[in-house]
């Protein structure tokens, strides 16, 4: 009852925080985690990446989504330190993180997963939850050295990814090599050792892409349940029935650049948002001119094929009088 309780408080904090705030691109936050201003990545002459400003609410579950190629990926690697800006810059809790290392972005509370799952396949289950854990002794050479100095540090996270990989169900792997794992269940590793390193921010790259249905569940759960234990969730995601569930806030993408932001249950209706996924104006009415115009272009294209199935047919002819 306690936890149901404070699950709802978290939740309908999270949504107090959003009410009344304009569905626009860039709309301030009341707390904002992440800050992000003028962020541009560019490969060759294709600009992936052009967003003017976007706030992350603290707290919160926020959905970042778009048509495939809208560079949702490509804006996690920047902010994540995996790939470098050509130009902008962006704040996690107030502290400017452009340009800092991935390891480092980690340190500072900031993890993300990836689309592709990053388990190391070659070890154990076990020994990929150990990696995810900061700062570790025995990760310096001559430290490394004496046992004396990491043998106490490395139980206790081995028992902290005992405690994880039985809430997410994984424990009955615990010494079986990533690499056996299937696809659900390296996503549902790779969120738990994201969990290791304590952050407050969680960044998952389509977490369900490849999950199993009989998984899927599980792992909404658990999304759920990184708010309710205080993080904040920002997440790729093309399902939007999932979008639907579990998101507080959505965030549109689409050529690069922020198109629109708003609440699940209005985005999805949202002009922008139907254009950047099925075309400016699909289902609009045509009007008598447009109609007319494409009536006469199709019967240009039905006379033109008539024209040329006549003069095939006389070709035909013509080579059978020459044979005689």
């Amino acid at each position: 009852m306690h936890a149901d309780t404070g699950f709802q408080s978290r939740k309908a904090a999270a949504l107090a925080a959003f009410e009344g705030l304009a569905s626009e691109p860039g709309v301030p936050k009341p707390d904002p985690i992440l800050v992000v201003d003028n962020v541009v990545r560019r490969f060759g002459g294709l600009t992936a990446v052009d967003v003017a400003h976007l706030e992350v609410q603290r707290g919160s579950i926020t959905a970042l989504i778009g048509p495939n190629g809208a560079g949702k990926t490509t804006f996690f690697n920047q902010l994540t330190g995996f790939d470098t800006a050509d130009a902008g810059e962006w704040t996690f809790n107030g502290r400017k993180m452009s340009g800092v290392p991935a390891y480092k972005v980690a340190r500072q509370g900031m993890v993300r997963t990836f689309q592709l799952t990053k388990a190391l396949s070659k070890l154990t289950v076990v020994e990929n939850m150990r990696l995810g854990a900061q700062r570790q002794r025995g990760e310096n050479f001559f430290a490394g050295l004496i046992p004396q100095l990491w043998r106490g540090q490395e139980s206790l996270i081995t028992s902290e990814a005992e405690e994880l990989l039985t809430r997410f169900k994984l424990i009955a792997k615990r010494d079986d090599f990533a690499g056996s794992l299937s696809g659900g269940q390296r996503k549902l590793l790779e969120m738990a050792r994201a969990l290791m390193g304590n952050p407050e921010l969680v960044m998952l790259d389509e977490p369900m892409a490849g999950v199993n249905p009989a998984l899927t569940q599980s792992l909404l759960g658990h999304v759920k349940n990184l708010r309710e234990e205080g993080m904040t969730v920002l997440f790729v995601e093309h399902d939007m029935d999932m979008v639907r569930d579990i998101s507080d806030w959505v965030i549109v993408m689409a050529q690069g650049a922020v198109i629109a932001e708003g609440p699940p249950h209005t985005i999805m209706s949202d002009p922008r948002v139907i254009d950047a996924y099925l075309g400016a104006h699909h289902d609009a009415p045509l009007s008598a001119e447009e109609a007319e115009q494409q009536l006469h272009e199709a019967e240009a294209e039905l006379t033109a094929e008539a024209d040329q199935t006549g003069m095939d047919g006389n070709s035909r002819k013509e080579s059978g009088d020459e044979r005689g």
